[in-house]
């Protein structure tokens, strides 16, 4: 087994240039997963985040890939997409083959001014499944897709980029019908209004979920109603806005637990709870175990 997980006391944060090996770009990198281990093996026999998004196709092998402390199983057809800050690690076995290719913001969103990576699901919630497992048809469809755009990346010919983002939304816009398939309440015209607006409610828990956590606040800002936000949530993730809320607090206290050498009660200062015995059983509630416990488990 290749196997790339080890408890860390800091996360380190992989910024693109160092797969780039002096191309001419350093805002696309396009690789076989067996070279990317190879090169760079000892930036990833860490647990590690990104600056970049990242997208990534198993062919062949089996392992374990965590993203955010959720573990999902690596098969062939298994299709992994990450957003930059999460947090992951994997363990896989020796004769793992896959394609996988990471973009800066920019480089996508300058060219299509009116789409955001953020407006696909598997990259714009914290919440959505970071897997999608793909059936045979839909694994030749896909593996097309990334052949193509990798001789597109080693090729100097005209409008490279352009077809390379092409090439590249085809693998996305595919990917999220894909995952209604499973999803089917992201489906309907209603639906995508509800995901955009708990995308708007997603951005606005980024911003102010170590300071607030009420749902009125957040309902407030977006000019609806605290019952109309919770119908939002159980349409979209079937969740409450306070579970949202506290799910994305928790996740950022594993973060925090992980790789900032602070007590227990400086972190849960920091996100906003001044009893450290109240932090402690939002913890327990959302995660199932305790902080310590947590930490026990990942730094062991």
């Amino acid at each position: 087994m290749i196997k790339i997980i080890t408890a860390l006391d800091s996360i380190s944060v992989l910024n693109i240039d160092l797969f780039q090996k002096g191309k001419n770009t350093s805002d696309f990198y396009f690789s076989t997963v067996q070279n990317h281990l190879i090169v760079g093996h000892r930036h990833l026999e860490k647990a590690h985040r990104h600056d970049f998004y990242a997208t990534i196709l198993f062919t062949k092998g089996s392992g374990v890939h965590e993203i955010d402390f959720q573990k999902y199983t690596v098969e062939p057809g298994s299709l992994f997409f990450m957003s930059p800050g999460q947090i992951h690690s994997w363990e896989l076995s020796s004769d793992i083959e896959g394609y996988l290719f990471f973009c800066l913001q920019d480089f996508y969103e300058l060219h299509y001014v009116n789409q955001k990576l953020r407006n696909f699901p598997f990259f714009g919630s914290v919440n959505f499944p970071r897997k999608l497992q793909l059936n045979e048809l839909e694994l030749n469809e896909n593996l097309t897709l990334f052949q193509e755009l990798e001789k597109e990346y080693h090729a100097q010919d005209i409008m490279k980029n352009g077809l390379m983002l092409s090439l590249m939304s085809n693998i996305f816009i595919k990917s999220t019908r894909q995952f209604s398939r499973d999803f089917d309440h992201l489906a309907s015209s209603a639906s995508l209004s509800y995901f955009k607006h708990y995308q708007e409610f997603e951005t606005l828990v980024e911003q102010y979920f170590t300071k607030e956590k009420s749902i009125n606040f957040y309902a407030s800002l977006m000019n609806i109603s605290s019952k109309h936000l919770n119908r939002i949530m159980q349409t979209v993730v079937q969740k409450t806005a306070t579970d949202v809320i506290t799910e994305r607090v928790v996740l950022e206290a594993k973060r925090m637990l992980m790789y900032l050498d602070e007590s227990l009660v400086e972190i849960a200062f920091r996100l906003g709870y001044e009893e450290y015995s109240y932090f402690v059983r939002v913890f327990r509630k959302t995660s199932g175990m305790t902080p310590t416990q947590f930490i026990k488990k990942y730094k062991a």
